[in-house]
């Protein structure tokens, strides 16, 4: 070919590079092919071998074996009235003697009818504002005692203990109210 034909020189070197280039590249292709689709087949390979290994078989056996019998309580197991009374009391101290038809006082009538409720609140009086459960103690069977704090708008705190008894139904019902003042 004749030299003019030809292009410099500087060009046959940069297609002979790039060719090496392409060489390179389509072998970093391949190899990555290869990794890929091992790592394919390794894994239904792993879990065949974890299925037959001993160890696998042991647990899985293990695992459809009965569990251990549990040992099963006899006794009743009392639930704590804390909810209870803490109702019982915010609705008992909202309601009034003289207004036995206020909702307040209907729903501590019908938790426990034989506690009579409380005197009409005078105007310096005010209803609670929170009534919370401080302590629940078990003290007989079936019956517990439930000390009750009621917090007023003006801080003042009063204490109320609650004797809770209850059946062989499991219903509480309340034997009295006692204020206790602190």
């Amino acid at each position: 070919m004749l030299r003019s034909k030809q292009g410099p020189p500087d060009e046959a070197a940069a297609a002979m590079a790039a060719g090496v280039a392409l060489h390179a590249m389509r072998r970093r292709v391949r190899l990555s092919r290869v990794a890929l689709w091992t790592l394919i087949a390794a894994g239904p390979i792993a879990l065949g071998l974890s299925l037959t290994s001993p160890s696998a078989s042991t647990a899985i056996a293990a695992a459809t074996q009965d569990p251990p019998a549990a040992t099963v309580r006899t006794t009743a197991v009392g639930a704590d009235p804390s909810g209870y009374a803490q109702l019982f009391v915010s609705a008992w101290l909202r309601s009034s003697a003289d207004d036995v038809s206020s909702a307040q006082a209907r729903l501590a009538q019908s938790m426990s009818p034989h506690v009579a409720l409380p005197d009409p609140l005078s105007a310096a009086q005010q209803a609670p504002v929170s009534v919370t459960a401080v302590r629940s103690a078990q003290r007989a069977q079936g019956a517990c005692s439930v000390t009750m704090a009621a917090q007023y708008a003006d801080g003042r705190v009063r204490y109320y203990a609650l004797p809770v008894a209850a059946d062989r139904a499991g219903t509480s019902f309340f034997r009295g109210i006692t204020p206790a003042q602190a």
